[in-house]
């Protein structure tokens, strides 16, 4: 607890009064010194009466470089309190709206704002401070909450619509060839199987024997596309765009996705929930590197050295900006047309890709 400005402007009137009063008598005393005194001290008795508010805060969903979040806080206090609230926003991330706002906390107040995600990765809002003041202004508390909210921001998703046909077409091949279950074995036609399922090419081969059917692979992982990346430079933020790129025009064409980083790695998934676990987990992957094997034994490797990014499908490279076009649109783009960096392009704001998020 301590004095505003105005109240040390109080105090200073007060011995200035006294002083005065030496030579002028007691009745200035009683005139200017009295009332100000009792109304420091009521400030004083009332901020020191107040209680250290509780504060709950809301979680704030995940998002993409570009979009805007809004931070939610909860506030309660015993009585009302003229105060002033004073969030912390962190790196990574930009207020969109003012964190501060002066207001009388009564009961539970909400205070919000909003926050513009500036980087990947996983930043934090808070801690929260709060000022309260007695009615004149003449007294002071601060109260700090230390909490504070994660905020998750995933890599930018890239279009590949733009990049040459042919390795397009290469990494969606890799979805075609895993859309259907993996063929197992073969074994004696038993009635009721369906006719679809008769090996007619062993049954042309063989004609005096019995028919035979097609069995396929169970599991979850049967059919599933693995997708590992790795980093040898600081870059990890363009590996990272890359892998999600893969994963996410992988997942669009219907395929099961599976990821491998250095540091941790997600089973074979689909749908939306799986989507957004594949971003959670590059939104905080870091540099590293992987093992021949786990590379040999993937379907696409992304991999950033010094000199770029490259997708391997099929032991083929693909510069992972021509996969997504940029290459052609440099060739093609009048300054004059493009729209200013190329890092604010494709998924970098507004609507989620397609899996939605």
């Amino acid at each position: 607890m301590r004095l505003t400005r105005r109240g040390w402007i109080v105090v200073a009137v007060v011995l200035g009064a006294v002083a005065l009063s030496w030579q002028f008598g007691p009745r200035a005393l009683n005139a200017v010194v009295v009332p100000l005194v009792v109304v420091l001290l009521a400030g004083l008795l009332t901020i020191g009466r107040v209680n250290r508010p509780r504060v709950t805060r809301q979680p704030v969903p995940e998002g993409f470089i570009g979009e805007q979040r809004r931070v939610e806080l909860t506030i309660e206090t015993d009585r009302p309190v003229a105060a002033t609230v004073r969030d912390t926003v962190g790196d990574g991330l930009a207020a969109a709206t003012d964190p501060v706002a002066k207001t009388t906390l009564e009961g539970d107040e909400t205070f919000t704002y909003d926050v513009r995600l500036e980087e990947r990765g996983e930043h934090r809002v808070g801690p929260l401070s709060i000022t309260v003041e007695d009615v004149v202004g003449l007294v002071e508390r601060r109260f700090e909450d230390e909490v504070t909210t994660s905020v998750l921001v995933y890599p930018r998703v890239r279009e590949l619509g733009r990049g040459p046909a042919a390795d397009v077409q290469l990494l969606a091949s890799v979805a075609d060839r895993h859309a259907h279950d993996e063929f197992d074995h073969l074994r004696e036609y038993r009635r009721g199987d369906p006719l679809r399922e008769i090996h007619w090419k062993s049954a042309a081969k063989r004609p005096d024997d019995d028919l035979v059917v097609t069995e396929y692979a169970d599991g979850e992982e049967a059919g599933a596309v693995t997708v590992v990346a790795e980093c040898l430079t600081d870059r990890d933020g363009e590996m990272a765009s890359a892998a999600a790129t893969v994963a996410t025009d992988l997942l669009e064409r219907g395929a099961t996705v599976g990821l491998v980083l250095p540091d941790g790695r997600r089973p074979p998934g689909s749908g939306r929930a799986h989507h957004r676990e594949l971003l959670g987990m590059l939104a905080v992957a870091g540099p590293g590197t992987l093992g021949e094997q786990t590379r040999r034994n993937a379907d696409v490797v992304v991999r950033t050295e010094t000199d770029g990014t490259t997708v391997v499908i099929d032991d083929q490279e693909i510069p992972f900006d021509r996969l997504r076009g940029r290459d052609r649109a440099e060739r093609t783009d009048k300054p004059s047309e493009r729209s200013g960096s190329d890092d604010r392009t494709d998924y970098d704001t507004g609507d989620s890709p397609g899996v939605t998020v």
